[in-house]
């Protein structure tokens, strides 16, 4: 496939979706007990497509890298998700949701699929009260809102600070009464190794390793969905679990799907800071902390300096000492920015020299006018699992003193290409929630992840994914005995032996940090033409240096980390060469992207729609063969384009 179609449907925006829905191909439902289709991942898009699909009559197999599905890294999303429910009354609304989405993603978005990402936002909050999931309620009952970055609505459900466990739970138990009635079968503590396509070029399944034996086993279906989550692993240190990698999506790449914008990634600006060469993840500290918490660092260089040796600390430096620079700079939106404006902001701070902890890459988030408004007691209310996480992990109170965070790798906007119906360039394999590219732009929104993760599987792939079977009802079943699976499971077996065939001296993660530094510091927050082409010649000499001096124990034949390790590195040490090929590409600033080149005078982000209006899709040409970017043209009929503007 040379040409990117999105397939969006014509006529007016907020009829787009419903003539979609009216004239799709539908699948009887006795031709559905006849089709088979694979559910990669077990994370919010995952569970709820497979229950979904499952409800509907589909024969599901899902695959599940955990013991688990209720162990995917969605259980780790905190402050809350956006519907544009208005129930505060402050003006929210469809429009707005998407109008916040598109702005916030600084317009490298498409239209049609973010405006009905806001229209079924709606559904979401519907069906997982349904399900029990225990949002926050007001003194009267109803449910409760809150704020998110760049948002000046309420328009965020949460469940204190465990949204994501919440919402999980209840795709879980869906999933788990499908599994009971056998129109799911889960398969637990397997992790996808290749994709396979039959002669047409179909996605027909995939081979699968199982993670407790070192099993090849072979799976085959109608349709492939890729529920993976995204690649911010590839920094090393980032706030994903250490078993989110970004390897379905690229042996997707590798066989002929398209990646698009793989450089968009997400920095968090509300992190707990890295605090020595031995960590393996991160913490977030949620960004619904930026409802009440106020950012900081001192106005005064030598307080800083002091802070930085520690004889004093934030509680000795009075009010009109403070540097509260969110506020100060962004007077409209103040402490909820975007993230990427917050992250940029906070990394300016401490490269002047104003840090404060004793790295200096810090800033405080502070609670003290908060908890002297509304009482401890409400602050505990709202955020107290929050302040009891931070406390264990820093063993510092945060009712008594200022948080310190710092931004770090959290998201990835970057993903499969796909169109209107989340169809890859392969046919028959689709890609949800943040293994795809397609809802968020340039930067993601806080809340706004789970969203898109039930909002795909939930209410759109049920529909999108029968317009494509529906031409699949008299194919039979797949057989796993062809010379394609052949092919592939002998391709993967192939590259498990030579990992270990290396035998050298390093192991996986050694290299994995070496890789993290180069990533971070040439590939971070703020990027040049210089360090982008250093990056690009660093993590080559690195990736061939993998081959020849990487360890890894153990045998194939049985549980080994190291060697899943191993796997994945591999993946992220090409991974890491495309997102910086891409960054190096884009000639602009935009979003999380911040090319220190095209900057405007106060340092903010200068898009160049002229030239990179786009969707960039990398399409693989072959081992040692520069990729082919291919572009979609991005237009907007029902939004003025416009700088960002978080001032007034």
């Amino acid at each position: 496939m040379n040409k990117l179609d999105s397939k969006v449907p014509s006529g007016p925006l907020a009829e787009k979706w419903t003539k979609y829905k009216a004239s799709q191909h539908l699948v009887n439902p006795a031709n559905k007990r006849k089709l088979d289709v694979i559910v990669v991942g077990t994370g919010l898009a995952g569970a709820s497509a497979a229950a979904s699909l499952g409800a509907l009559g589909f024969n599901v197999k899902i695959f599940c890298i955990s013991d688990s599905p209720r162990r995917a890294h969605s259980i780790a999303a905190q402050g809350g998700i956006n519907a544009a429910k208005n129930y505060q009354n402050d003006g929210d609304s469809v429009y707005r949701l998407f109008y916040d989405t598109i702005k916030g993603g600084d317009y490298r978005a498409r239209e049609a699929n973010v405006y009905r990402l806001a229209e079924v936002s709606n559904n979401i909050i519907d069906q997982c009260v349904a399900q029990g999931v225990p949002f926050a309620r007001d003194y009267a009952g109803y449910l409760d809102n809150r704020s998110f970055g760049g948002a000046q609505v309420s328009r965020t459900f949460y469940a204190k600070g465990q949204t994501g466990q919440q919402l999980l739970l209840g795709a879980y138990g869906a999933l788990s009464s499908e599994i009971a009635k056998g129109s799911v079968k889960l398969y637990a503590r397997r992790e996808m190794m290749d994709l396979v396509l039959d002669k047409e070029g179909h996605a027909c399944g995939i081979i699968c390793r199982n993670l407790v034996t070192g099993e090849m086993e072979r799976y085959s279906g109608h349709a492939v969905l890729l529920c993976t989550g995204g690649y911010g692993n590839v920094y090393f240190l980032s706030t994903n679990a250490m078993n989110s990698n970004g390897g379905a999506a690229w042996k997707a790449y590798k066989k002929g799907a398209f990646f698009a914008n793989p450089c968009f990634t997400q920095i968090h600006p509300t992190c707990i800071p890295v605090h020595g060469d031995y960590q393996s993840k991160l913490t977030l500290m949620s960004e619904s902390l930026r409802n009440d918490g106020r950012i900081w660092v001192p106005k005064e260089k030598s307080d800083a300096e002091r802070l930085q040796r520690g004889e004093i600390t934030a509680n000795d430096i009075p009010e009109e000492k403070r540097d509260y620079y969110l506020e100060r700079r962004y007077p409209a939106f103040g402490n909820l920015v975007p993230r990427d404006v917050a992250s940029r902001a906070a990394k300016e701070r401490c490269d002047a020299g104003y840090g404060v902890n004793n790295t200096g890459r810090a800033v405080f988030l502070d609670f003290k006018s908060a908890i002297e408004r509304l009482g401890r007691h409400k602050i505990e209310e709202r955020y107290g699992n929050l302040f009891q996480m931070y406390q264990k992990i820093t063993d510092e109170n945060p009712y008594e003193v200022p948080m310190k965070i710092y931004p770090a790798v959290h998201y990835t906007m970057g993903g499969l290409w796909v169109d209107y119906e989340l169809q890859t360039t392969i046919p028959g394999l689709f890609a949800l929630g943040e293994a795809n590219f397609s809802d968020h732009g340039a930067n993601r929104l806080g809340a706004s992840a789970l969203m898109q993760g039930l909002s795909d599987g939930y209410f759109v792939i049920p529909y999108t994914l029968q317009n494509f079977l529906s031409s699949h009802i008299s194919d039979g079943p797949v057989p796993t005995d062809t010379p394609e699976f052949d092919e592939a499971e002998k391709a993967v077996r192939g590259k498990i032996e030579s990992l270990f065939a290396i035998n050298g001296n390093e192991s996986p993660d050694s290299i994995h940090k070496r890789l993290g530094h180069i990533m971070w510091e040439y590939v971070g927050m703020g990027r040049t033409k210089e360090s982008l082409e250093k990056a690009i010649d660093e993590i080559k000499k690195l990736r061939a240096e993998f081959w020849k001096t990487l360890k890894v124990v153990g045998t194939a034949n049985e549980m080994n980390p190291e060697l899943e390790k191993a796997l994945r590195l591999a993946d992220f040490l090409e991974l890491g060469e495309l997102m910086a090929k891409d960054a190096l590409n884009r000639e602009e600033s935009c979003g999380g992207h911040f090319r220190e080149e095209y900057q405007t005078e106060d340092g903010e982000a200068k898009r160049d729609d002229e030239h990179f209006m786009h969707v960039a899709a990398w399409e693989y040409k072959g081992e040692g063969v520069e990729p082919e970017r291919h572009i979609e043209p991005l237009e907007y009929e029902n939004i003025k384009v416009a700088t960002r503007n978080y001032k007034n």
